[in-house]
This record gives C-alpha cells, sequence and structure tokens, in this order.
C-alpha cells in the first residue's frame, strides 16, 4: 500500500486516498478512516477502490463537478 494523501473529514474522521495491489490487480482506494480511540487510526467500510485504469474517466467526472456549485 502507498498512501497519497489524508485529508482530513471532520474531528474524528479523515479520508485516505491510497495506490493498493490486491489479487494481481492495481488499485486507487478511497476510505474513510476512524479514531478507534486508542491512538490508532482504523478503516471503516466506507470507501472505494477500483482498478487504476479507470482513474482517467473518474478524474474527469469528477472535474465536471464545480466547486460551490449546488447539484441540480
Amino acid at each position: 500500500m502507498t498512501d497519497v494523501a489524508e485529508i482530513t473529514k471532520n474531528s474524528r474522521e479523515c479520508i485516505r486516498i491510497s495506490l493498493d495491489e490486491y489479487q494481481g490487480h492495481d488499485l486507487v482506494n478511497i476510505r474513510v478512516w476512524y479514531d478507534a480511540g486508542d491512538g490508532e487510526m482504523r478503516p471503516t467500510k466506507k470507501g472505494l477502490a477500483f482498478k487504476t485504469e479507470l482513474l482517467t474517466e473518474i478524474r474527469k467526472a469528477l472535474s465536471s463537478i464545480a466547486v460551490g456549485e449546488g447539484v441540480s
């Protein structure tokens, strides 16, 4: 696993983006992690993992969302 970024979601959670390998497939993993209360951060089931081949399409879709504009 290679951590790419960590984004604070709130006081107890963050979103971690990493590059992983699973059963021979390279994956982008975007997952919510939480503070377990013992100083450790642990992953939740909330998240998304997808093959790196889909990254270009996902990047295009995300970049089409205008920041600050609501969904119409």
